[in-house]
């Protein structure tokens, strides 16, 4: 069932590519065209399968019916409000930003038909070259409408992303960006620093738990960069709650206290278990 005719995907990277690959897969659009500044990453997702034709420019999207916006944080707004007079009336724009405070408030005075959505489906590695077609099959997509939201489109979209796999959650931007920092910002945050407290000289001996712990930061730092920044106030304040545990933790090791470094580690023990 096609929800959709025209598609542009904006940023043929690893999310961008594996929705369009998805959406084309599902037969959720008819067709989509991908826009990239690295031409040579398009010509790459349209080999992959991920679009049908590599777009030009931005007049690209004037007969689109669903515009997708895929591109790092911050370039996101400065996209919307360039194509916001492009577009035709009844065109559905929707965003795949990590952070949604500062996007939503922005776009949606602009563009009307604009939602929100962040899916929970991303990967330290990045490019068309890694998309996964199942990418977003039992993962979950937030998706962050505003009072002014049109509940027919809105139903759309969550009937879209329900048919890429997903489990759809609704949540206002203020309320996404405060448990995205927790939830994704901060183990970034953590892993990036974890990374680069380690001597150079004891890398080739690591074992798989720092391999395994630190995954995470291989991510783009350019793209977690401007994640960071864009949610800066939330993530000082995990940050800082944090370290109020990795003190007590180091308080327990202090006083060689056995039995209050256990307790600690079978609390998180007991959490970590709840994430399946």
């Amino acid at each position: 069932m096609s929800l959709f005719n025209k598609t542009v995907i904006i940023g043929t990277g690893l999310i961008g590519s594996s929705l369009g690959f998805a959406l084309k897969k599902k037969r959720l659009v008819s067709q989509v065209t991908g826009l990239s500044r690295h031409r040579k990453n398009a010509r790459l997702a349209k080999g992959c399968g991920a679009i049908d034709r590599v777009g030009k420019s931005l007049g690209e999207v004037k007969d689109a019916d669903l515009l997708v916006l895929a591109t790092p944080v911050n370039s996101i707004i400065d996209i919307a409000l360039k194509v916001s007079k492009r577009i035709k009336k009844g065109c559905v724009v929707i965003d795949v930003g990590s952070t949604k405070g500062k996007i939503v408030s922005a776009i949606s005075r602009a563009i009307p038909n604009f939602i929100g959505c962040h899916p929970l489906s991303g990967s330290e590695k990045r490019g068309a070259v890694n998309l996964q077609p199942e990418i977003f099959k039992d993962s979950i997509c937030i998706i962050t409408p505003t009072v002014k939201t049109d509940k027919k489109i809105l139903s759309k979209i969550v009937l879209l992303w329900r048919k890429l796999g997903s489990r759809v959650v609704i949540l206002s931007p203020e309320e996404h960006d405060q448990i995205l920092a927790f939830t994704s910002h901060l183990p970034h945050a953590v892993a990036f620093s974890l990374m680069g407290c380690i001597p150079d000289e004891l890398l080739s001996l690591s074992s798989r738990g720092l391999k395994d712990t630190t995954r995470i930061s291989a991510a783009d730092p350019n793209l977690w960069s401007e994640v960071f920044l864009s949610n800066r106030r939330n993530l000082l304040s995990c940050i800082s709650a944090f370290q109020e545990k990795l003190a007590v933790l180091k308080l327990a090791l202090k006083r060689n206290d056995k039995m209050f470094l256990s307790n600690i580690l079978v609390e998180a023990n007991k959490k970590r278990e709840r994430l399946g």
